[in-house]
């Protein structure tokens, strides 16, 4: 007789199969649990039909034969009850795939699944079960880490891909126009530090790792670095496919250009949302990881087994917390990138900061990070640092510049920046501020100032044409980058009447319409035309780019000598990868009339730190200068003057600042059921609205959304009336609404199906055994859902009076009692599930 734990993994098998597209009889009425009628008799004698009552077989029966195109044994899926691990089965079904000469095992106990090439490696865990289509794509990938490290790489691999004679030309073999002519054809030799990561990855292969970890500083030419990884798979038939994925829309065509530069002759790269009909025909896709993830789209829209090497840039952000569940979802090698290295947080004591600090979050993150790179005692498979580079010639290290205010250094400190002001009723209140409050409650007008004129006057010039050289600000917010914009520019004109029209400094955040093309213009020496300084010198009329956080990442410029934070930063990957932008070298170059060439090398950069950055993550920082910031508080009258409090802007969130009426009609009121309908109809209309979505620009989508239909007359939009007009039984998100009004997804997902979805990434994530998989899920589930549940657990307590999970299983959960409340404070948006 089959009992609950049976029949229950027989329901979920069933429905992993028919959800991966296999065809197959249930054997409840005693027919053959074998995918399709032939395949009993392709099977051999000692393989046959199970019965009713998998655990009891006794003579070699096979739970499920799954079969190619042809009808020939593929799969032999092994099923275990739910209270058995799936790995138990494992030796039985070694022997059953040797018999019927299967290459492929799956093992399942319903609630977990391995997939097992008997190719290669060990089982692995996988979310759901491959297709027939992706096994045949896999069947065509034969792996040999032998052969991956036998591979010969020297430093013209890549080259030798881009031109193949390229050696062969007389301007390479004359060594004095060898470097020119290389230049000229964009040919790309790889460095030494280069060749060195890439053997390492190799003599780790040879050693039987699948896992790789690269962690080398911005600047060090990592994509180039991905480019012979891929090749050198790709061309030893460890790979078919390649998964390249990055954490920002504007790395992922940046990567796609550097990947055709490198490969296109041998290798075709396509960005996935561009070829969503015909990526399969690519070897290499590229994709940010959000396109993956929103919707959990990876499981609807790809087989674990579709690509066979993922490569992760900036890994700790690109598979950060729960996108790590995408890239365990796929089966492969797996190389990840990282220019922030796991100790960055140097004097730091994690036992003195609270759990809730950045510094903290990050420093998980990047322990992480490791873990899932299988590196022992957290070294990775190769390390290039920023020190390295600078050592060997290939970066230079900034000039740091401590340029805090009185104002901001005490928004720095404990006690905060204390300012009296008066409410309506003429009373005075003393309200106090910290760095956190810069440009979002509290706004000085006269400090803004002051870091423009500091900048200015302390900036590295142009060692050739003189003038300021070009610079990259990050501000608070897009409101703080237009202040900042305005106040250079103005100060420009000041300084230098008639050389700019208002381009001296542009602001490039997401809210400003081409602003992606005004990066690459900057970068290309033609934003806003070049230079008035200098004439027929190609460098860009516009010498400062104003930002948020648009050039923080992979932005590639070298010939940037001015970085200024005039803003706190509290994640340390930013904070390298701001630094970042200045650290590659570059030789200025002009022609004059009289044809004589003038050279410069760049030796440093300066990196203003107006907010003690650097003190924040390395406390005891040691500034290469110190700059006096003419300003006090009591705003003495001439020069600069000071920030005085009658300067300061206080923005209380909760306060009134206008007051519209506006009638609202019957329409407006009530709850409508077309609502949904309606709303859709209308954003489908609004041309920029449907451009941001299509482009995945987020951020901007939702904030067009919201300032032109929430709760605005006709529609009276908003979350709450969608949520109720669906019938849903949890919050939804304004990017959800949008993706649904867009027909990105289908439908809404429930409370119970979002916290379901939960569960497998935190399972495929962390692998448990399977006894504790059914604890797990209930007490994730409660956790994320129930707020009195949580609160207890965090207070150290057992809800007394909670229904859905009991003290029984929280005994059974052992250590993972304290990973799961730190994964769901960590990633999971817990908002959600309020009633």
């Amino acid at each position: 007789m089959v009992d609950s734990k049976e029949a229950g993994a027989r329901i979920k098998i069933n429905k992993l199969l028919e959800e991966a597209g296999w065809r197959f009889f249930d054997d409840s009425a005693g027919q053959a649990n074998i995918a399709l009628e032939q395949a009993v008799k392709l099977a051999q004698k000692d393989i046959a039909a199970l019965g009713k009552d998998f655990e009891s077989a006794k003579n070699g029966f096979v739970d499920f034969l799954l079969l190619d195109e042809q009808g020939f044994p593929l799969v032999v899926l092994e099923a275990k009850r739910e209270d058995k691990d799936p790995l138990d089965g494992k030796e039985q079904a070694r022997k059953y795939a040797s018999a019927a000469k299967a290459r492929f095992v799956l093992l399942s106990n319903g609630n977990l699944h391995y997939f097992w090439d008997l190719a290669r490696g060990n089982p692995e865990v996988i979310a759901k079960f491959p297709s027939q289509e992706s096994l045949k794509h896999r069947r065509e990938f034969k792996p040999d880490n032998k052969r991956l490290a036998a591979e010969k790489v020297e430093a013209d691999y890549i080259a030798l891909t881009q031109k193949p004679h390229f050696q062969d030309d007389p301007r390479y073999r004359d060594k004095a126009t060898r470097a020119r002519y290389l230049w000229a054809e964009n040919l790309r030799i790889l460095r030494p530090y280069q060749l060195r990561a890439v053997r390492a990855l190799q003599e780790a292969a040879a050693a039987g790792n699948d896992r790789f970890l690269f962690e080398m500083a911005t600047g060090t030419g990592k994509t180039l670095i991905s480019a012979a990884v891929i090749k050198l798979f790709l061309r030893t038939g460890n790979a078919k496919r390649i998964l390249f994925l990055v954490d920002r829309l504007e790395l992922e065509t940046q990567a796609r250009k550097n990947l055709d530069c490198y490969l296109s002759n041998d290798f075709a790269a396509v960005i996935y949302k561009q070829n969503r009909d015909d990526w399969k025909k690519a070897e290499i896709v590229v994709s940010t990881v959000q396109s993956f993830t929103a919707q959990d789209k990876y499981k609807k829209l790809f087989a674990p087994t579709d690509f066979d090497l993922l490569i992760a840039d900036e890994s700790h952000r690109a598979i950060g917390g729960n996108s790590r569940a995408v890239f365990e979802y796929f089966i492969g090698y797996k190389l990840g990138l990282t220019a922030t290295p796991k100790d960055y947080l140097k004097n730091i004591d994690p036992r003195r900061i609270s759990q809730n600090d950045p510094r903290a979050w990050e420093r998980r993150q990047l322990l992480d990070t490791y873990v899932t790179f299988g590196c022992k005692n957290s070294e990775p498979t190769f390390r290039f640092s920023l020190l390295d580079g600078v050592r060997e010639g290939y970066l230079i290290n900034p000039i740091v510049s401590d340029a805090r205010t009185d104002i901001t250094a005490d928004l720095l400190s404990q006690k905060g920046y204390a300012v009296t002001t008066a409410n309506v009723d003429g009373e005075e209140n003393e309200e106090t501020f910290f760095q956190r409050d810069f440009e979002k409650r509290f706004f000085s007008e006269k400090t803004n100032r002051v870091f423009c004129q500091v900048f200015m006057k302390n900036a590295l010039a142009d060692p050739l044409s003189g003038e300021i050289g070009k610079s990259i600000v990050f501000c608070v917010s897009q409101r703080h980058a237009s202040k900042i914009t305005q106040a250079l520019n103005q100060e420009a004109d000041r300084l230098w009447p008639g050389k700019y029209n208002s381009d001296f400094a542009v602001q490039v955040t997401s809210s400003i319409p081409d602003a992606q093309r005004f990066t690459l213009n900057f970068a290309n020496n033609n934003l806003h035309g070049c230079t008035r300084f200098l004439e027929n010198y190609k460098s860009s009329r516009t010498r400062v780019c104003v930002t948020v956080g648009m050039m923080t990442t992979g932005y590639d410029c070298q010939d940037i000598l001015n970085l200024a934070l005039m803003r706190p930063v509290f994640s340390p990957t930013d904070f390298i990868q701001i630094k970042g932008r200045g650290t590659r070298r570059h030789t200025f170059e002009y022609i004059d009339a009289d044809g004589a060439k003038h050279r410069a090398e760049k030796e440093h950069f300066k990196f203003f730190d107006f907010f003690a950055n650097c003190e924040y993550f390395e406390e005891k920082f040691d500034y290469d200068e110190i700059l006096p910031l003419p300003i006090g508080r009591q705003g003495a009258g001439g020069g600069l003057g000071g920030a005085g409090t009658d300067e300061i802007e206080v923005f209380d969130p909760d306060s009134i600042k206008t007051f519209v009426e506006t009638p609202v009609g019957l329409e407006g009121m009530k709850v409508d059921r077309k609502l949904f309908e309606k709303a859709r109809a209308k954003l489908r209309e609004d041309a920029e609205l449907k451009s941001a979505v299509e482009n995945e620009q987020w951020d901007r989508a939702v904030r067009i959304a919201r300032d032109r239909y929430e709760d605005k007359p006709r529609l009276f939009l908003n979350l709450e009336k969608i949520r109720r007009s669906e019938n849903l039984d949890r919050r939804i998100t304004w990017r959800e609404f949008l993706e649904r009004a867009f027909g990105l997804i289908d439908a809404f997902k429930s409370k119970d199906a979002k916290l379901e979805e939960e569960c497998e990434k935190f399972i495929s994530i962390y692998k448990p055994d399977s006894k504790y998989v059914p604890h797990i899920k209930n007490y994730l589930k409660a956790y994320a859902a129930n707020e009195y549940f949580r609160r207890e657990i965090n207070n150290r307590r057992f809800p007394r009076s909670f229904a859905g999970f009991t003290m029984a299983e929280y005994k059974a959960l052992d250590s993972w009692r304290e990973i799961i409340p730190e994964y769901v404070k960590d990633y999971v948006s817990v908002n959600q599930y309020m009633e």
